[in-house]
Protein backbone atom coordinates (compact mmCIF):
# COMPACT_ATOMS: atom_id res chain seq x y z
CA UNK A 1 0.00 0.00 0.00
CA UNK A 2 1.52 3.23 -0.75
CA UNK A 3 2.35 6.34 1.46
CA UNK A 4 -0.56 8.22 -0.03
CA UNK A 5 -3.54 5.62 0.36
CA UNK A 6 -2.53 5.41 3.75
CA UNK A 7 -2.49 9.17 4.85
CA UNK A 8 -5.56 9.85 6.85
CA UNK A 9 -8.07 11.60 4.92
CA UNK A 10 -9.86 14.68 6.69
CA UNK A 11 -13.65 14.55 6.40
CA UNK A 12 -14.96 16.08 3.12
CA UNK A 13 -11.97 17.03 1.23
CA UNK A 14 -10.79 13.53 -0.40
CA UNK A 15 -7.40 13.37 -1.53
CA UNK A 16 -6.76 15.13 -4.79
CA UNK A 17 -3.94 13.38 -7.09
CA UNK A 18 -1.34 16.38 -8.19
CA UNK A 19 -1.69 17.59 -11.54
CA UNK A 20 0.75 16.30 -14.38
CA UNK A 21 2.06 19.48 -16.52
CA UNK A 22 4.40 18.08 -19.22
CA UNK A 23 6.13 22.04 -19.92
CA UNK A 24 6.69 22.30 -16.66
CA UNK A 25 8.01 19.13 -15.20
CA UNK A 26 10.28 18.93 -18.15
CA UNK A 27 11.61 22.69 -16.98
CA UNK A 28 12.57 20.79 -13.95
CA UNK A 29 14.04 18.32 -14.90
CA UNK A 30 16.47 20.27 -17.03
CA UNK A 31 16.85 23.10 -13.88
CA UNK A 32 17.98 19.69 -12.23
CA UNK A 33 20.29 18.47 -14.76
CA UNK A 34 22.10 21.76 -14.83
CA UNK A 35 22.65 21.49 -11.28
CA UNK A 36 23.28 17.60 -10.31
CA UNK A 37 25.39 17.17 -13.24
CA UNK A 38 26.89 20.65 -14.43
CA UNK A 39 25.48 20.32 -17.98
CA UNK A 40 24.54 23.48 -20.04
CA UNK A 41 21.07 24.24 -20.90
CA UNK A 42 21.79 24.11 -24.54
CA UNK A 43 22.87 20.32 -24.53
CA UNK A 44 19.76 19.08 -22.13
CA UNK A 45 17.24 20.71 -23.09
CA UNK A 46 16.91 19.84 -26.93
CA UNK A 47 16.59 16.12 -26.31
CA UNK A 48 14.29 16.41 -23.89
CA UNK A 49 11.90 18.51 -26.07
CA UNK A 50 12.48 15.75 -28.68
CA UNK A 51 11.96 12.94 -26.80
CA UNK A 52 8.49 15.02 -25.25
CA UNK A 53 7.33 15.31 -28.89
CA UNK A 54 8.13 11.67 -29.66
CA UNK A 55 5.56 10.89 -26.93
CA UNK A 56 3.02 13.05 -28.42
CA UNK A 57 3.29 15.37 -25.00
CA UNK A 58 4.59 18.82 -27.06
CA UNK A 59 3.23 21.17 -29.55
CA UNK A 60 5.15 24.14 -30.74
CA UNK A 61 3.77 26.44 -28.21
CA UNK A 62 4.60 23.61 -25.34
CA UNK A 63 8.28 23.84 -26.67
CA UNK A 64 8.52 27.47 -26.16
CA UNK A 65 7.24 27.67 -23.08
CA UNK A 66 9.21 24.70 -21.56
CA UNK A 67 12.57 26.72 -23.27
CA UNK A 68 11.30 29.98 -21.96
CA UNK A 69 10.87 28.61 -18.34
CA UNK A 70 14.23 27.05 -18.71
CA UNK A 71 16.39 29.56 -20.22
CA UNK A 72 14.65 32.79 -18.26
CA UNK A 73 14.96 30.80 -14.83
CA UNK A 74 18.79 30.50 -15.72
CA UNK A 75 19.75 33.95 -16.76
CA UNK A 76 17.62 35.34 -13.66
CA UNK A 77 19.19 32.90 -10.90
CA UNK A 78 21.00 35.58 -8.92
CA UNK A 79 17.65 38.18 -8.67
CA UNK A 80 15.50 35.47 -7.98
CA UNK A 81 17.74 33.81 -5.68
CA UNK A 82 17.72 37.42 -4.02
CA UNK A 83 13.75 37.75 -3.65
CA UNK A 84 13.30 34.56 -2.58
CA UNK A 85 15.76 34.88 -0.01
CA UNK A 86 13.66 37.56 1.37
CA UNK A 87 10.41 35.18 1.41
CA UNK A 88 11.62 32.42 3.11
CA UNK A 89 12.68 31.83 7.39
CA UNK A 90 16.21 30.92 6.84
CA UNK A 91 19.39 30.99 4.58
CA UNK A 92 19.16 29.93 0.95
CA UNK A 93 21.66 27.57 1.23
CA UNK A 94 19.95 25.69 3.58
CA UNK A 95 16.66 25.34 1.31
CA UNK A 96 16.85 22.00 -0.56
CA UNK A 97 18.16 22.36 -4.42
CA UNK A 98 15.47 20.97 -6.01
CA UNK A 99 12.84 23.26 -4.07
CA UNK A 100 14.67 26.19 -5.11
CA UNK A 101 14.34 25.07 -8.54
CA UNK A 102 10.65 24.76 -8.25
CA UNK A 103 10.84 28.14 -6.83
CA UNK A 104 12.87 29.45 -8.95
CA UNK A 105 10.71 28.57 -11.84
CA UNK A 106 7.59 29.66 -9.98
CA UNK A 107 9.18 33.08 -9.28
CA UNK A 108 10.35 33.68 -13.01
CA UNK A 109 6.57 33.02 -13.72
CA UNK A 110 5.31 35.71 -11.56
CA UNK A 111 7.70 38.35 -12.42
CA UNK A 112 9.35 37.66 -15.77
CA UNK A 113 6.48 36.18 -18.11
CA UNK A 114 2.56 37.53 -18.83
CA UNK A 115 1.25 34.16 -17.21
CA UNK A 116 -1.50 35.56 -14.31
CA UNK A 117 -0.21 35.59 -10.88
CA UNK A 118 -2.87 33.23 -10.00
CA UNK A 119 -1.98 30.25 -12.67
CA UNK A 120 1.54 30.99 -11.89
CA UNK A 121 1.68 30.01 -8.46
CA UNK A 122 -1.00 26.74 -8.83
CA UNK A 123 1.14 25.65 -11.53
CA UNK A 124 4.43 25.37 -9.32
CA UNK A 125 2.69 24.19 -6.55
CA UNK A 126 0.86 21.69 -8.78
CA UNK A 127 4.58 20.77 -10.02
CA UNK A 128 6.01 21.01 -6.52
CA UNK A 129 3.18 18.35 -5.47
CA UNK A 130 4.44 16.03 -8.18
CA UNK A 131 8.43 15.99 -7.77
CA UNK A 132 8.75 17.13 -3.82
CA UNK A 133 5.21 16.28 -1.96
CA UNK A 134 2.45 17.60 -0.47
CA UNK A 135 4.65 18.87 2.65
CA UNK A 136 7.18 20.69 0.51
CA UNK A 137 4.56 21.85 -1.66
CA UNK A 138 2.98 23.93 0.91
CA UNK A 139 6.30 25.54 1.51
CA UNK A 140 6.41 26.49 -2.11
CA UNK A 141 2.55 28.04 -1.85
CA UNK A 142 3.76 29.46 0.53
CA UNK A 143 6.94 31.45 -0.57
CA UNK A 144 5.64 31.96 -4.04
CA UNK A 145 1.94 34.14 -2.43
CA UNK A 146 4.75 36.50 -0.80
CA UNK A 147 6.75 37.02 -4.02
CA UNK A 148 3.43 37.46 -5.89
CA UNK A 149 2.98 40.47 -3.49
CA UNK A 150 5.46 42.72 -5.86
CA UNK A 151 6.23 43.37 -9.54
CA UNK A 152 9.62 42.46 -10.65
CA UNK A 153 10.17 46.23 -10.61
CA UNK A 154 9.05 46.70 -7.32
CA UNK A 155 11.38 43.90 -5.88
CA UNK A 156 14.10 45.10 -7.80
CA UNK A 157 13.75 48.54 -5.34
CA UNK A 158 13.49 46.43 -2.24
CA UNK A 159 16.51 43.71 -2.91
CA UNK A 160 18.81 46.07 -4.80
CA UNK A 161 20.96 48.45 -3.01
CA UNK A 162 20.99 52.14 -4.87
CA UNK A 163 23.17 53.09 -8.11
CA UNK A 164 24.63 55.75 -6.05
CA UNK A 165 25.61 53.62 -2.96
CA UNK A 166 27.11 50.34 -4.63
CA UNK A 167 26.93 50.64 -8.73
CA UNK A 168 28.29 46.97 -9.36
CA UNK A 169 26.26 45.44 -6.82
CA UNK A 170 23.55 47.44 -7.72
CA UNK A 171 23.56 46.24 -11.59
CA UNK A 172 24.45 42.74 -10.20
CA UNK A 173 21.38 41.90 -8.81
CA UNK A 174 18.97 44.22 -11.32
CA UNK A 175 20.73 42.64 -14.38
CA UNK A 176 21.54 38.97 -12.81
CA UNK A 177 25.14 39.07 -13.18
CA UNK A 178 27.56 38.10 -10.44
CA UNK A 179 29.43 40.73 -9.19
CA UNK A 180 33.02 40.13 -10.68
CA UNK A 181 31.82 39.75 -14.36
CA UNK A 182 30.12 43.07 -13.92
CA UNK A 183 33.50 44.31 -12.89
CA UNK A 184 35.24 42.50 -15.84
CA UNK A 185 32.51 43.65 -18.12
CA UNK A 186 32.91 47.36 -16.93
CA UNK A 187 36.74 47.29 -17.19
CA UNK A 188 37.06 45.92 -20.42
CA UNK A 189 33.60 48.02 -21.96
CA UNK A 190 34.99 51.13 -20.68
CA UNK A 191 31.69 53.23 -20.68
CA UNK A 192 29.53 54.30 -18.38
CA UNK A 193 26.13 53.69 -16.74
CA UNK A 194 24.44 53.50 -19.50
CA UNK A 195 26.37 50.90 -21.68
CA UNK A 196 26.56 48.56 -19.05
CA UNK A 197 23.00 48.42 -18.72
CA UNK A 198 22.65 48.04 -22.57
CA UNK A 199 25.67 45.24 -22.04
CA UNK A 200 24.01 43.46 -19.18
CA UNK A 201 20.25 43.75 -20.79
CA UNK A 202 21.42 42.12 -24.14
CA UNK A 203 23.07 39.03 -22.11
CA UNK A 204 19.43 38.82 -20.56
CA UNK A 205 17.68 38.44 -24.29
CA UNK A 206 17.33 35.49 -26.10
CA UNK A 207 19.61 35.32 -29.11
CA UNK A 208 18.89 34.93 -32.51
CA UNK A 209 19.66 31.50 -34.48
CA UNK A 210 22.13 32.65 -36.86
CA UNK A 211 23.19 30.18 -40.19
CA UNK A 212 26.56 30.46 -42.02
CA UNK A 213 26.76 29.97 -45.66
CA UNK A 214 29.46 27.93 -46.21
CA UNK A 215 31.02 29.31 -49.71
CA UNK A 216 31.62 26.81 -52.53
CA UNK A 217 28.61 24.73 -50.95
CA UNK A 218 25.76 27.38 -50.03
CA UNK A 219 24.74 30.24 -51.31
CA UNK A 220 23.21 33.06 -48.84
CA UNK A 221 20.60 33.82 -51.57
CA UNK A 222 19.48 30.20 -50.66
CA UNK A 223 19.53 30.23 -47.16
CA UNK A 224 16.87 33.37 -47.36
CA UNK A 225 14.71 31.20 -49.16
CA UNK A 226 13.93 29.57 -46.60
CA UNK A 227 10.61 31.21 -44.56
CA UNK A 228 11.31 33.25 -41.36
CA UNK A 229 15.29 34.44 -43.21
CA UNK A 230 16.49 37.76 -43.12
CA UNK A 231 20.45 38.51 -44.54
CA UNK A 232 22.83 38.69 -41.68
CA UNK A 233 23.97 42.59 -39.94
CA UNK A 234 27.43 42.63 -41.06
CA UNK A 235 28.60 39.01 -42.80
CA UNK A 236 28.06 38.07 -46.20
CA UNK A 237 27.38 34.77 -45.50
CA UNK A 238 25.30 35.34 -42.34
CA UNK A 239 21.33 34.86 -42.21
CA UNK A 240 19.31 35.18 -39.26
CA UNK A 241 16.07 33.08 -38.05
CA UNK A 242 13.63 34.96 -36.42
CA UNK A 243 11.20 33.38 -33.46
CA UNK A 244 10.44 29.78 -34.41
CA UNK A 245 12.93 29.25 -37.60
CA UNK A 246 14.40 26.16 -37.03
CA UNK A 247 17.82 25.27 -38.48
CA UNK A 248 16.82 21.48 -38.67
CA UNK A 249 14.59 21.59 -41.43
CA UNK A 250 16.82 23.52 -43.63
CA UNK A 251 18.44 21.58 -46.43
CA UNK A 252 21.67 23.25 -46.68
CA UNK A 253 22.08 22.54 -42.64
CA UNK A 254 21.46 19.40 -43.21
CA UNK A 255 23.17 18.44 -45.83
CA UNK A 256 26.52 20.38 -44.21
CA UNK A 257 26.70 22.55 -46.72
CA UNK A 258 25.76 25.44 -44.43
CA UNK A 259 25.88 25.53 -40.12
CA UNK A 260 24.77 27.61 -37.29
CA UNK A 261 27.25 30.06 -36.05
CA UNK A 262 27.12 33.35 -34.85
CA UNK A 263 27.78 36.10 -36.41
CA UNK A 264 30.73 37.39 -34.39
CA UNK A 265 32.24 34.05 -35.29
CA UNK A 266 32.09 34.41 -38.62
CA UNK A 267 33.69 38.03 -38.63
CA UNK A 268 36.72 36.68 -36.79
CA UNK A 269 37.47 33.77 -39.43
CA UNK A 270 36.38 36.54 -42.44
CA UNK A 271 39.45 39.40 -40.47
CA UNK A 272 41.97 36.58 -40.36
CA UNK A 273 41.19 35.49 -44.04
CA UNK A 274 41.39 38.91 -45.46
CA UNK A 275 44.49 40.64 -43.45
CA UNK A 276 46.98 41.27 -45.93
CA UNK A 277 49.84 39.19 -46.56
CA UNK A 278 53.30 39.56 -47.59
CA UNK A 279 53.99 36.59 -49.70
CA UNK A 280 52.25 33.11 -50.75
CA UNK A 281 48.66 32.00 -49.11
CA UNK A 282 48.54 28.32 -49.58
CA UNK A 283 48.81 27.13 -45.92
CA UNK A 284 46.46 27.74 -43.09
CA UNK A 285 45.85 26.55 -39.40
CA UNK A 286 43.41 26.23 -37.01
CA UNK A 287 44.87 25.52 -34.13
CA UNK A 288 42.09 25.59 -31.45
CA UNK A 289 39.44 23.92 -34.19
CA UNK A 290 36.86 22.53 -32.17
CA UNK A 291 33.61 22.09 -32.31
CA UNK A 292 34.45 23.19 -36.09
CA UNK A 293 32.21 26.12 -36.57
CA UNK A 294 35.50 28.51 -37.59
CA UNK A 295 37.61 25.76 -39.03
CA UNK A 296 34.25 24.85 -41.92
CA UNK A 297 34.14 28.66 -42.93
CA UNK A 298 38.17 28.64 -42.86
CA UNK A 299 37.90 26.06 -45.07
CA UNK A 300 35.66 26.99 -47.61
CA UNK A 301 37.37 30.71 -47.47
CA UNK A 302 40.90 28.70 -48.06
CA UNK A 303 38.99 26.21 -51.01
CA UNK A 304 38.37 29.79 -53.27
CA UNK A 305 42.43 31.01 -52.93
CA UNK A 306 43.28 27.42 -53.80
CA UNK A 307 44.64 26.93 -49.81
CA UNK A 308 45.08 24.54 -47.94
CA UNK A 309 43.46 24.00 -44.16
CA UNK A 310 45.14 21.67 -41.24
CA UNK A 311 42.24 21.88 -38.76
CA UNK A 312 44.05 21.23 -35.38
CA UNK A 313 41.87 19.71 -32.04
CA UNK A 314 43.08 18.66 -28.88
CA UNK A 315 40.41 16.91 -27.72
CA UNK A 316 39.25 13.24 -30.03
CA UNK A 317 35.34 13.58 -29.55
CA UNK A 318 36.03 17.78 -30.59
CA UNK A 319 38.26 17.12 -33.53
CA UNK A 320 35.33 14.41 -34.80
CA UNK A 321 33.19 17.10 -34.96
CA UNK A 322 35.68 19.18 -36.38
CA UNK A 323 35.68 16.54 -39.51
CA UNK A 324 31.76 16.44 -39.63
CA UNK A 325 31.59 19.66 -40.28
CA UNK A 326 34.65 19.95 -42.83
CA UNK A 327 33.43 17.00 -44.47
CA UNK A 328 32.12 18.00 -48.27
CA UNK A 329 34.72 21.08 -47.68
CA UNK A 330 35.30 22.00 -51.56
CA UNK A 331 39.26 22.34 -51.09
CA UNK A 332 42.01 20.59 -49.71
CA UNK A 333 41.90 19.73 -45.96
CA UNK A 334 43.10 17.79 -42.95
CA UNK A 335 42.11 17.39 -39.62
CA UNK A 336 44.36 15.95 -36.81
CA UNK A 337 43.81 15.60 -33.11
CA UNK A 338 46.97 17.48 -31.62
CA UNK A 339 48.37 19.59 -28.48
CA UNK A 340 48.28 23.31 -30.03
CA UNK A 341 50.99 24.08 -27.20
CA UNK A 342 53.15 20.80 -28.87
CA UNK A 343 52.82 21.45 -32.70
CA UNK A 344 52.60 18.48 -34.72
CA UNK A 345 53.82 20.88 -37.23
CA UNK A 346 57.36 22.74 -38.19
CA UNK A 347 57.85 26.20 -37.31
CA UNK A 348 57.16 28.74 -40.34
CA UNK A 349 54.68 26.26 -42.05
CA UNK A 350 51.81 28.51 -42.44
CA UNK A 351 50.67 31.40 -43.79
CA UNK A 352 47.29 32.04 -41.77
CA UNK A 353 47.09 30.72 -38.52
CA UNK A 354 44.05 31.03 -36.20
CA UNK A 355 44.12 30.32 -32.45
CA UNK A 356 39.89 30.68 -30.73
CA UNK A 357 41.80 29.83 -27.23
CA UNK A 358 39.46 28.15 -24.06
CA UNK A 359 38.53 31.13 -22.41
CA UNK A 360 36.06 31.84 -19.30
CA UNK A 361 33.41 32.15 -22.22
CA UNK A 362 31.96 35.53 -20.80
CA UNK A 363 31.30 36.68 -24.14
CA UNK A 364 28.76 34.00 -24.68
CA UNK A 365 26.17 34.38 -21.63
CA UNK A 366 23.08 34.95 -23.85
CA UNK A 367 23.39 31.34 -25.14
CA UNK A 368 24.66 29.73 -21.94
CA UNK A 369 23.28 31.84 -19.04
CA UNK A 370 24.16 29.22 -16.43
CA UNK A 371 27.89 30.13 -17.18
CA UNK A 372 27.56 33.25 -15.14
CA UNK A 373 26.73 31.60 -12.18
CA UNK A 374 29.50 28.77 -12.17
CA UNK A 375 32.48 30.85 -13.30
CA UNK A 376 34.86 32.48 -10.29
CA UNK A 377 37.27 34.90 -11.33
CA UNK A 378 40.35 32.20 -10.07
CA UNK A 379 39.24 30.50 -13.57
CA UNK A 380 40.95 33.32 -15.01
CA UNK A 381 44.36 31.63 -12.83
CA UNK A 382 43.60 28.40 -15.09
CA UNK A 383 43.30 29.70 -18.71
CA UNK A 384 46.48 32.47 -18.58
CA UNK A 385 49.21 29.91 -19.13
CA UNK A 386 46.78 28.00 -21.97
CA UNK A 387 46.81 31.09 -23.56
CA UNK A 388 49.53 32.24 -23.74
CA UNK A 389 51.17 28.88 -24.77
CA UNK A 390 48.79 28.48 -27.79
CA UNK A 391 49.75 32.18 -29.33
CA UNK A 392 53.74 31.51 -28.19
CA UNK A 393 52.86 28.24 -30.71
CA UNK A 394 50.89 30.17 -33.20
CA UNK A 395 53.18 32.66 -33.64
CA UNK A 396 55.98 30.07 -34.15
CA UNK A 397 53.85 28.06 -36.44
CA UNK A 398 53.53 31.14 -38.82
CA UNK A 399 56.20 32.28 -41.51
CA UNK A 400 57.85 35.53 -41.60
CA UNK A 401 54.82 37.69 -43.49
CA UNK A 402 52.22 35.86 -42.07
CA UNK A 403 49.37 36.30 -40.01
CA UNK A 404 48.41 34.88 -36.30
CA UNK A 405 44.24 35.78 -35.48
CA UNK A 406 44.24 35.80 -31.51
CA UNK A 407 40.46 35.20 -30.27
CA UNK A 408 38.35 34.64 -27.37
CA UNK A 409 34.71 34.54 -26.42
CA UNK A 410 35.75 36.41 -23.76
CA UNK A 411 36.33 40.38 -23.28
CA UNK A 412 37.67 40.14 -19.89
CA UNK A 413 41.14 42.05 -20.53
CA UNK A 414 42.69 39.44 -18.74
CA UNK A 415 41.83 37.02 -21.67
CA UNK A 416 42.28 39.70 -23.84
CA UNK A 417 44.97 42.22 -24.35
CA UNK A 418 47.04 41.05 -21.34
CA UNK A 419 47.61 37.92 -23.13
CA UNK A 420 48.85 39.63 -26.23
CA UNK A 421 50.75 42.02 -24.52
CA UNK A 422 52.82 39.83 -22.37
CA UNK A 423 53.67 37.31 -25.81
CA UNK A 424 54.39 40.12 -27.85
CA UNK A 425 56.52 41.35 -25.11
CA UNK A 426 58.27 37.71 -24.69
CA UNK A 427 58.23 37.43 -28.82
CA UNK A 428 60.46 39.91 -31.13
CA UNK A 429 60.14 40.27 -34.72
CA UNK A 430 55.95 40.98 -34.51
CA UNK A 431 53.77 43.93 -35.13
CA UNK A 432 49.85 44.12 -34.40
CA UNK A 433 47.76 44.63 -37.70
CA UNK A 434 44.76 47.11 -37.69
CA UNK A 435 41.78 44.61 -37.69
CA UNK A 436 39.31 47.43 -38.06
CA UNK A 437 39.43 47.70 -41.60
CA UNK A 438 38.85 44.26 -42.41
CA UNK A 439 35.29 44.38 -41.08
CA UNK A 440 33.89 47.43 -43.37
CA UNK A 441 30.53 48.63 -42.58
CA UNK A 442 30.99 46.95 -38.99
CA UNK A 443 30.61 50.42 -36.36
CA UNK A 444 32.11 50.71 -32.81
CA UNK A 445 35.00 48.39 -33.09
CA UNK A 446 36.95 50.37 -30.52
CA UNK A 447 40.34 52.25 -30.73
CA UNK A 448 42.31 49.10 -32.27
CA UNK A 449 44.14 47.88 -33.46
CA UNK A 450 42.50 44.81 -32.47
CA UNK A 451 38.73 44.31 -32.29
CA UNK A 452 36.08 43.66 -29.21
CA UNK A 453 32.24 43.24 -30.79
CA UNK A 454 29.54 43.30 -28.32
CA UNK A 455 25.74 41.87 -28.19
CA UNK A 456 24.29 45.17 -27.28
CA UNK A 457 26.53 46.95 -30.16
CA UNK A 458 26.64 44.10 -32.82
CA UNK A 459 24.09 41.81 -31.64
CA UNK A 460 26.76 38.99 -31.60
CA UNK A 461 28.63 37.10 -28.88
CA UNK A 462 31.24 39.31 -27.48
CA UNK A 463 33.94 37.80 -29.45
CA UNK A 464 37.93 39.52 -28.96
CA UNK A 465 40.55 39.03 -32.04
CA UNK A 466 43.75 40.30 -32.47
CA UNK A 467 46.13 40.06 -35.54
CA UNK A 468 49.85 39.86 -35.38
CA UNK A 469 51.94 40.11 -38.54
CA UNK A 470 55.19 37.90 -38.20
CA UNK A 471 58.30 40.62 -39.39
CA UNK A 472 61.26 38.41 -38.40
Amino acid sequence: MSEQSRRPRKPGKPYRRPQKDPVRILAFEALRAVDERDAYANLVLPPLLRKAREKGDFDARDAALATELVYGTLRRQGTYDAIIAECVDRPLREVDPPVLDVLSLGAHQLLGTRIPSHAAVSASVELARVVLGDGRAKFVNAVLRKIAVNDLDGWLARVAPPYDEDPEDHLAVVHAHPRWVVSALWDSLGGGRAGMEELLAADNERPEVTLVARPGRATRDELLAEEAAVPGRWSPYAVRLSEGGEPGAVDAVRENRAGVQDEGSQLVALALANAPLEGPDRRWLDGCAGPGGKAALLGALAAERGAFLLASEKQPHRAGLVAKALDGNPGPYQVITADGTRPAWRPGSFDRVLVDVPCTGLGALRRRPEARWRRRPEDLDGFAPLQRGLLRSALEAVRVGGVVGYATCSPHLAETRAVVADVLKQFPGTEAIDARPLLPGVPDLGEGPDIQLWPHLHGTDAMYLSLIRRTA
